[in-house]
């Protein structure tokens, strides 16, 4: 453990600085900083509360106030548990179950079903922005919104595949090389994903097939997320996951970080910081590219980029 794990703030503004003081306690706020007394803010000592909080004293100095960035010592471990109690969201996590559980699913019009959907899932994000030291209730809220949202799956997603109850069967990369892969067209995150997982560690010689009719696969072509699929979803597992537990290659750090955003964009669950900067560039290039082979050309760079960052391999 740090031997100093908190950072705080003490910071004075003149009172007639009021549009000042409202600036630094909405940002502060923003932040999830704790209050110990007026004025002086608490937070866990990373590096980047620890930036944020000298910002906010610099700024506090420039307006002609006081201020002070101190690290704290957490030697004593009735404090320690003391400050950790100030960081406790379980309160906030039970108001978001009770907005779960109060989901409106009579709606008919699935666009508002999606934008209800939508605002519980930036509630749990925000909190889990927020949520320093998390536990119980995060994994709690986590699974009831995974739960809605498997259970609005059909409604929201009808031609998204359906999730089967099977075991995972481990499976030798050398039988199969050199196949013809098939899945939907116009594909996003998860057959996206799959492919390049599918061309860079399991069949470096995959051909693939941009299916407008499930019904037209090849018998000899190897599905994947679709309904039927030689690969899709199975039990929690999105297609990409269950690629990933067929071929060995659930071990590899890398591929299992790119995992967590793949099932997020894919299912929900819970939020990835590096999931919105992910969608938007896939959203981006969907948008440019009417050419399945050429949009996997470009979304591969992206998926390569990622998987050398997460991996720490150097170029």
């Amino acid at each position: 453990m740090n031997s100093k794990p908190w950072v705080i703030l003490i910071a004075s503004l003149p009172t007639q600085n009021a549009s000042g003081r409202m600036r630094i306690w909405r940002g502060l706020k923003a932040m999830g900083c704790a209050v110990l007394r007026d004025g002086v803010y608490l937070l866990p000592n990373r590096p980047e509360f620890h930036l944020s909080l000298q910002h906010y004293s610099d700024e506090v100095l420039a307006g002609g106030g006081t201020a002070h960035v101190l690290q704290v010592d957490g030697t004593n471990e009735i404090q320690q548990k003391t400050f950790e109690a100030l960081f406790d969201r379980s309160a906030d996590y039970a108001d978001l179950l009770k907005n779960i559980e109060r989901f409106d699913r009579s709606h008919q019009d699935t666009g508002k079903l999606q934008k209800q959907l939508n605002r519980l899932r930036k509630d749990f994000e925000a909190l889990v922005s927020l949520d320093f030291f998390p536990g119980a209730a995060r994994e709690q809220a986590a699974s009831a919104l995974e739960e809605l949202e498997y259970m609005l799956h059909d409604t929201l997603c009808p031609d998204e595949p359906r999730a089967v109850q099977r075991p995972i069967k481990s499976l030798n990369r050398d039988d199969y090389q050199g196949r013809t892969w098939a899945t939907r067209h116009r594909p996003k995150i998860d057959r996206l994903a799959s492919a390049w997982l599918i061309r860079r560690f399991i069949d470096t010689k995959a051909r693939f097939i941009w299916l407008t009719n499930i019904a037209d696969c090849p018998a000899d072509a190897l599905g994947f997320d679709f309904d039927g699929a030689a690969f899709t979803h199975i039990d929690a597992k999105v297609t990409y996951e269950v690629l990933q537990a067929s071929f060995g290659l659930t071990q590899n750090a890398g591929l299992h970080k790119i995992g967590a955003i793949v099932h997020y964009l894919d299912v929900g669950g819970i939020a990835v910081p590096e999931a919105a900067g992910l969608e938007a560039l896939l959203t981006g290039m969907w948008q440019t590219w009417s050419d399945d082979d050429h949009l996997l050309f470009e979304a591969e760079k992206i998926f390569d980029a990622f998987y050398q960052a997460f991996s720490g391999i150097d170029a």
